[in-house]
């Protein structure tokens, strides 16, 4: 079961405010220990929206809008992606994330598990799907 933890963004990661020695310290062990356990796929954190863009479709036609994006709520600062072996194994990492902003900061992240090809049902399409995942490993 692969899952996301998501950062939320805040007010000073959209301003592009880096993060301090001490958080990228904790951030660093966090992540060796997924990699250690062996449940890590990925990690990284985003640019403010600012930096980026979003594609609208509607009517048939797709608009591009620039950030950055006001809801800042609503934004992503990071993300880490894990594959474990159950929901209460991603609930125990997600409980050891480091504070994201730092301990004395406000800050939230959100985890959510992603779909497998397993949950949709067969066809042409999924094994296209799963043949394109066999020729990246």
């Amino acid at each position: 079961m692969r899952y996301m933890i998501m950062v939320r963004a805040t007010a000073r990661s959209e301003a592009g405010v880096m993060p301090e020695q001490a958080l990228m310290a904790a951030m660093t062990t966090y992540h060796e220990e997924l990699a250690k356990a062996g449940v890590l796929l990925d990690a990284n954190g985003l640019k403010p929206s600012r930096e980026g863009w979003r594609v609208r479709y509607s009517g048939g036609t797709r608009t591009i809008v620039d950030g950055p994006f006001a809801e800042t709520k609503e934004l992503i600062a990071g993300y880490t992606l894990i594959q474990v072996r159950s929901r209460e194994e991603a609930l125990e990492w997600a409980r050891r994330f480091p504070a994201p902003f730092g301990e004395a900061a406000d800050g939230e992240i959100e985890v959510r598990p992603l779909f497998e090809l397993e949950d949709f049902e067969p066809g042409e399409a999924i094994d296209r799907f799963r043949e394109l995942e066999a020729s990246r490993r």
